[in-house]
């Protein structure tokens, strides 16, 4: 555990992969601001609220605060991180995790036989991504040091449930990848981390929608906190910035730092299951 705990924020940690993440740091001595909308059960159709999963890195040795910010608006994002810079001065780790997602998600049907309210991806999603990073990164900045990361997945390589999705998952990766270029030489980190099928409760809702179709999760599936202890096994290698820009699938980096999830298990990568990868990323730069 680090001696001075780091500064956290992790968005869209009401339930889910935030949760999961916030948990994790919190288990490494983090004071972690947890962000999101849910604030009593009700506020979303899955349960979790952004007070809950404070209370769960505060028990879990670090500090959580709970922090109610709707990513679709520009000054409740800003407001965050004044905050941030008001009670810390500083800010260690920004894990951007907020996503609009809708349970009609995973119906089956064509992009325009869905509700078009699965483009809200685009905004709390892609863009809330941007502002939060275009807060945090100056902070980073003026010391130094820092590390924005993304979680991503699979589906910026090959369809999953549709265009807005695969949009938002490849917006991640390509942010990652240009906001490291904008970063060079001021130590700070931008990366993006494919997670895997996550242990959620929106998840186990899917499996159990239909059992035979999608039982083979069951065998893949990580805990929303495994790439939460990634997350801290990056911040703490030293050798950090060779990662910069990078996509990495969170499985591959947990046996690389020699990670195990519950149970003592090792979780499949997409190279491994599927052979999905990450797109490339070129070196030209225009500007």
């Amino acid at each position: 555990m680090s001696q001075t705990p780091k500064v956290a924020v992790v968005t869209g940690a009401s339930r889910g992969a935030g949760q999961g993440i916030a948990t994790a740091l919190g288990q490494h001595g983090c004071i972690v601001y947890v962000t999101g909308r849910s604030e009593k059960a009700g506020d979303a159709p899955l349960p979790g609220t952004i007070y809950e999963t404070a209370a769960a890195v505060t028990a879990a040795g670090g500090q959580g605060i709970a922090v109610r910010v709707d990513h679709g608006d520009d000054e409740q994002t800003r407001a965050l991180f004044d905050r941030v810079r008001a009670e810390q001065g500083h800010i260690d780790i920004l894990v951007n995790n907020v996503a609009a997602i809708h349970d009609e998600l995973t119906l089956p049907g064509r992009f325009w036989e869905k509700p078009l309210k699965l483009a809200d991806i685009i905004t709390v999603g892609i863009r809330s991504s941007y502002v939060a990073s275009y807060h945090a990164a100056p902070m980073m900045v003026d010391r130094g040091q820092g590390l924005i990361v993304f979680t991503s997945g699979s589906g910026a390589s090959h369809y999953v449930y549709g265009p807005g999705y695969g949009a938002h998952k490849v917006s991640q990766d390509k942010m990652a990848a240009d906001m490291a270029v904008d970063l060079r030489d001021t130590g700070v980190t931008a990366l993006s981390i494919w997670m895997g099928a996550l242990r959620t409760g929106r998840l186990l809702q899917l499996i159990a929608s239909d059992p035979a179709k999608y039982a083979y999760l069951e065998k893949m599936v990580e805990t929303p906190e495994f790439t939460g202890h990634v997350i801290w096994a990056l911040s703490q290698d030293p050798a950090l910035a060779h990662h910069a820009g990078q996509t990495l699938i969170g499985a591959e980096l947990a046996e690389n730092y020699g990670l195990r999830d519950a149970g003592d298990r090792r979780p499949p990568s997409y190279r491994q299951s599927y052979g999905v990868a990450p797109l490339p990323q070129y070196t030209r730069i225009i500007r």
